[in-house]
């Protein structure tokens, strides 16, 4: 696959973006906002925990501009509470995977990654029990899940990012991250790995639909070429 063709996929302007692309290996994905939609679940989780401990129930639109995207921890500390309020919170979370929507495309779209050869990851500040579960229910399965449980710092620091890569064997410029806010694009930037933004705005390139990745990887000519490694 030449630069030309590569820049014929990704438009004028990114030949240097596409050169990178041709050296991607796997491709590591947030999980909420990305994969899957679970808004609805843990905003019920979040109010029946501010029910119990005699606190304001948030709006659609409070949960999303003040707990959407933070980590558990700091959205506790806005609201006063402590672990203990986190760990009911988490456990409530548990009883609304129903509630889980797994958006359009996604297992056909890791399929087709998998057939171009590349290696897939998850990297989450969900933590591990919780999505573990909803891989379950969903039938999702990657070569390496790294959740906010299995590193010291989650996103937006770089530590989830780095901890997948050296578990894939391969080094963060060879790995792009999905993923749908701030937080994702740090911890990608601060690894040193290209980022997508999916139907967000930030990272290094942009899709609406998450098949588009299938393009902007050259999914089709690394079959027929046989370049996945």
């Amino acid at each position: 696959m030449s630069v030309r063709e590569c820049v014929c996929e990704c438009g004028e302007g990114r030949v240097a973006m596409c050169a990178k692309m041709r050296e991607v290996k796997a491709v590591l994905f947030d999980l909420d906002g990305v994969l899957v939609d679970s808004f609805e679940s843990w905003r019920s989780a979040f109010n029946a925990m501010l029910r119990k401990y005699r606190r304001k129930e948030l709006s659609v639109e409070e949960f999303r501009e003040k707990c959407w995207g933070p980590e558990l921890h700091e959205n506790l500390k806005k609201f006063g509470l402590d672990a203990s309020a986190g760990e009911f919170c988490l456990k409530e979370q548990l009883k609304h995977i129903e509630d889980v929507k797994l958006f359009p495309n996604v297992r056909e779209v890791l399929r087709s990654l998998r057939e171009c050869g590349f290696k897939l990851g998850l990297v989450t500040n969900t933590p591990r029990e919780n999505t573990l579960k909803i891989l379950a229910h969903f039938k999702l399965h990657f070569d390496v899940v790294v959740t906010r449980d299995d590193v010291r710092a989650g996103k937006p620091n770089a530590e989830m990012v780095l901890s997948a890569c050296k578990k894939l064997s391969l080094r963060p410029e060879n790995a792009i991250l999905v993923g749908d806010t701030e937080s994702d694009f740090l911890a990608g930037k601060n690894a040193g790995c290209l980022t997508v933004a999916f139907n967000a705005n930030g990272g290094d390139l942009k899709i609406e639909r998450l098949e588009d990745l299938l393009r902007i990887l050259n999914c089709n000519k690394r079959k027929r070429g046989g370049e996945g490694g």
